[in-house]
Parts: C-alpha cells; sequence; structure tokens
C-alpha cells in the first residue's frame, strides 16, 4: 500500500514546522534579553566613556578597527588593547595612549599610517576610557588571541 502525503498534511507539517521555529526564535531572544544586563557592563558607563565612544565615532574609528570582532580589519582589534598594552593597569594604558596618539602617523616603511587626528589630552583619556570599559565585556573570551 502506498502512502502519499496530502494537501492538507504537507500544510499541518509546514505550519506545524514554522510554529516550532518562531516559538524556538522568541524563547532564545528572550534568554538573550535576560543575559544582557549582567554581560554588557552598563552599569560602568560614564560621561568620559561616552564622550570617548563619541570620540570613537565621530573620527571613524571602526573604519579601520574592530572591537569585538565588529568594524574593519585594516588595523588591530582594540576590544582587549587594555589588557595588551596596559597590562590592564590604567594609568599605564592611559599613558601608553598618549604617547602613542601624539606619535601619529608613524613614518616607518612598510606599516600601515594611523592619521595624526590631533585629539587633546583630555579626548585622549576619554577614548582610553572607552576602551577600558569596551575591555571589561564580557566577550566571550573575543578575540581567540591576545594580538586580536
Amino acid at each position: 500500500m502506498e502512502e502519499r502525503i496530502t494537501k492538507g498534511m504537507a500544510r499541518n507539517i509546514y505550519l506545524g514546522g514554522s510554529l516550532f521555529a518562531i516559538l524556538v526564535f522568541a524563547g532564545l531572544t528572550f534568554d538573550t534579553v535576560q543575559q544582557v544586563p549582567k554581560l554588557s557592563n552598563a552599569h560602568n558607563i560614564t560621561t568620559s566613556v561616552a564622550h570617548g565612544k563619541h570620540l570613537w565615532e565621530v573620527n571613524n574609528c571602526v573604519g579601520c578597527h574592530t572591537i569585538m570582532g565588529e568594524g574593519a580589519y585594516y588595523a588591530p582589534e582594540l576590544g582587549n588593547v587594555f589588557d595588551r598594552r596596559g597590562a590592564s593597569h590604567e594609568a599605564t594604558f592611559k599613558a601608553y595612549l598618549q604617547g602613542w596618539m601624539a606619535a601619529q602617523p608613524l613614518n616607518e616603511p612598510h606599516r600601515r599610517k594611523m592619521p595624526q587626528f590631533n585629539l587633546s589630552e583630555q579626548d585622549v583619556n576619554d577614548l582610553a576610557d572607552f576602551l577600558i570599559w569596551t575591555s571589561k565585556i564580557d566577550d566571550n573570551e573575543w578575540p581567540p588571541n591576545i594580538e586580536g
């Protein structure tokens, strides 16, 4: 005896599968929204961090760099630059960033050139605060290696 799928059966399989997928998607979305507050580090956003983020945006840093994998892959990942260059010590990192930004562009052959943005000392400190804040977000061990 040969069994065939009728139109009604096909419709029920389609609707049942669609409903199942929608429920799974809604459940995962709800779970993600519940996890964001404890993973995002949002409670540590200060005026300095917000201004650093603003500087990041208006100077189009994302046009060359990435943070947590988002952005261009032309220049290094900066989501963990605080750990790499500041050894997780804020004063050391801020001093490093002040020197690095002041030295741009480096005139070394075979090296990509970062432009001189002529940021004030306070602007660089705010940018450093933004990068420090970013490094403290639970990013599930991204990037996979310390150099990004």
